[in-house]
């Protein structure tokens, strides 16, 4: 990655390490995936990549008005941050989760707001608690496509769905496919894949409405997938680390190759040996997850990480190479913009070399007034 491309003017009076959002990179990803996906009314953006209603409001103004979100307060935070918004919650609803949904469903009325469910218990305790404050609530049948992580299993699919259409005051309005396992390099792979899985669910689909029930909502897939299924205009797409961007899905998927928007700053404090150096960027600073490369300097792409503490995160440089300045900084891309996101209260946002504006990370918190 080439540094200039993050390297702000002044870093005088900011602390490190501190996150940085690259607003022309971000609309610049924004708008390509627009223009892939055939519209933005065509999308259905996952917020825990970011987090901020800042990021919500430029994509509302680019005209995208559904969102996914993974937490309630992510859903409070997006609710109120547009108007008439479609939102889902794509995480089971359990315990005291599915009261706070239902009184912000019945508080933003402004909003549809869509539930998951996989179970029949809990789609009867979410309906038990509409009933209290007398509204139905929307749900989407959660899928599982091969991730196996959350979801009814496609052979069982249409049977569930039959079944729950039967629970009252929720109304099934379609199916939701997360295909978080499809992480083949190959675009033609991908799509293969992807391919086999919307196959069989738009069999479902057909087959369900074929008996009168109203299955006509399908959102499918993430960032790797999305791609796959841009041509097909009867479902909604539902990418999310593509608008900022980072290091692991630039490496790993270049057919798509959305630019990294994101950047840790950090700075160089210590030359433990004559080939290796420190920054002050540890593991509660950038993302530990997935197994592997947390991120690269940008621009310093001959650095090799040695080990990350709290704190420190040690790099060395081939023989004979000079290491920088110790009080230099760094710009770290992250591997996993997601998560790393979600350990800063603030984020810097540059253009052009400049700091234009901070982002608050509002929905960070697990719970805001929800």
């Amino acid at each position: 990655m080439d540094r200039n491309d993050y390297a702000l003017n002044d870093t005088s009076n900011i602390t490190s390490p501190t996150l940085i959002y690259y607003r022309d990179i971000i609309l610049a990803n924004t708008e390509r995936t627009i223009e892939m996906a055939g519209g933005a009314d065509r999308l259905w953006p996952h917020v825990k990549s970011h987090k901020t209603a800042e990021m919500v409001c430029m994509q509302i103004n680019m005209g995208i008005t559904r969102f996914k979100c993974a937490t309630i307060a992510e859903a409070e935070m997006t609710a109120k941050a547009g108007g008439a918004l479609y939102i889902m919650l794509a995480y089971p609803l359990v315990g005291p989760n599915i009261s706070r949904f239902v009184r912000l469903a019945s508080d933003f009325t402004q909003t549809v707001f869509y539930a998951i469910g996989d179970d029949f218990r809990q789609l009867g305790i979410l309906s038990d608690e509409a009933e209290k404050t007398g509204i139905k609530i929307d749900v989407l049948i959660d899928v599982d496509a091969g991730m196996h992580r959350t979801g009814v299993p496609l052979d069982k699919l249409e049977k569930f769905y039959e079944c729950a259409c039967a629970i009252k005051n929720i109304t099934l309005k379609g199916l939701h496919c997360y295909d978080g396992h499809l992480h083949d390099n190959d675009f033609n792979v991908r799509k293969a894949k992807t391919e086999e899985i919307d196959r069989e669910v738009l069999k479902i689909q057909e087959s369900l409405q074929r008996k009168g029930f109203d299955c006509g909502l399908l959102v499918m897939g993430g960032t790797p997938t999305f791609p796959c299924r841009a041509k097909k205009d009867n479902m909604y797409l539902s990418p999310g680390t593509c608008f900022i961007g980072d290091w692991g899905y630039y490496k790993k998927f270049p057919d798509m190759a959305f630019k990294p928007g994101a950047a840790v700053l950090s700075r160089v404090v210590s030359h433990p040996t004559e080939n290796t150096f420190t920054i002050d960027l540890g593991s509660k600073g950038i993302a530990s997850d997935p197994v592997g490369e947390r991120g690269i300097i940008a621009g310093m792409e001959d650095a090799t990480s040695l080990f990350q503490s709290e704190e420190h995160w040690v790099f060395s440089l081939p023989e004979g190479q000079e290491l920088p300045d110790i009080g230099s900084d760094c710009y770290v891309i992250p591997a996993h913009v997601c998560p790393t996101s979600a350990l800063y209260p603030q984020i810097i946002i540059a253009e052009s070399g400049k700091i234009n504006g901070e982002w608050q990370v509002s929905a960070r918190n697990r719970r805001i007034n929800y």
